[in-house]
């Protein structure tokens, strides 16, 4: 993949929005639906081979298939181009991800609890039923810092680790372990997946943390209320409070940065010190997650224009 590719992903995503069903994610999605449907949930040990099976073939199965369509298009390099943009489309998500957090900022706004209630499955898997609007502010404002690393970062990693195949398989595992990677229903089966999903995310996640107080950095000019040394502070108390070895990372950097107490009631909560957060910091947080973003994707870039994908994988 050129850099020239990775920029027009990068410009496609500020703008291009697929309906659900023609989106590859959605594909993926349905795919791992159907294999979910036939997998034993019980004993314990049989489902957790079969949880196994799931997270190992899913992602094979969309690596073997994405690189004999990219080997089939070699010969023709507007296709093979149009392959690999269309490729890490599927695998990144930082617009959309903006985007439904502002659906949420602005049902918050005109005081439509019911309706913002009903989005925030847009952004996490939360129960929305008894929180008020702080709370749901507040979810948003955990999705926005935690998916920031799932949807930009760690497709960024894997692609420039081991190209559009590399990407591909991240999305394949994140999704499965959004389906099954919880306690519950899925327990034994999804562990695997959970799993797999956390050591995907093991490094992505503390370098979404450093892009996040380096995108501070200059917006400390415009939202006085931002603070790196405030954001160390937290994050460096608060960062394994949570039970994801990973969430805690770029979510206690954003409470820290924002001076906003997150929480999960029952759970965790990082910055206890802070003030919860209301809707207009909805707004705060899409800046610097946006601009946080935007550099991953402008080092993503760099990277390749210097080395190419191959050249990083090299380098390490």
């Amino acid at each position: 993949m050129s850099a020239f590719v990775l920029a027009g992903v990068f410009l496609a995503e500020t703008r291009l929005r697929l309906p659900n069903a023609l989106h590859p994610v959605a594909w993926f999605g349905s795919l791992a639906s159907a294999m979910i449907a036939r997998a034993p949930r019980t004993p314990p040990a049989l489902a957790f081979a079969a949880g196994a099976g799931l997270a190992l073939g899913l992602p094979a199965m969309v690596v073997a298939l994405s690189a004999w369509l990219l080997g089939r298009a070699e010969a023709l390099p507007i296709a093979h181009a149009t392959l690999q943009g269309a490729a890490l489309y599927a695998s990144v998500a930082l617009f959309g991800l903006l985007d439904a957090a502002r659906v949420m900022q602005r049902a918050l706004e005109a005081g439509l609890l019911e309706e913002a209630r009903g989005k925030l499955s847009w952004l996490c898997s939360r129960d929305p039923s008894t929180l008020d609007a702080s709370g749901l502010a507040n979810g948003t404002i955990e999705s926005l810092a935690e998916n920031l690393s799932d949807s930009v970062v760690t497709p960024l990693c894997a692609l420039l680790l081991f190209g559009v195949e590399g990407a591909l398989a991240y999305r394949a595992i994140n999704t499965l372990d959004a389906m099954i990677g919880y306690r519950g229903t899925y327990e034994y089966l999804g562990k695997a997946a959970a799993r797999l999903d956390d050591l995907a995310n093991l490094v992505p996640a503390r370098l979404t943390a450093v892009l996040l107080w380096l995108a501070a950095l200059p917006l400390c000019a415009f939202d006085h209320g931002l603070s790196p040394a405030r954001g160390l502070v937290t994050w460096r108390r608060d960062r394994m409070a949570t039970e994801s070895p990973n969430g805690g990372h770029p979510m206690a950097m954003a409470s820290g940065l924002l001076g906003l107490r997150l929480d999960k009631p029952g759970a965790y909560v990082l910055g206890a010190e802070h003030a919860p957060p209301v809707a207009r910091d909805i707004g705060r947080a899409i800046t610097l997650v946006r601009a946080a973003g935007c550099l991953a994707f402008a080092l993503a870039v760099s990277a390749v224009a210097s080395v190419g994908l191959g050249g990083v994988y090299a380098a390490l």
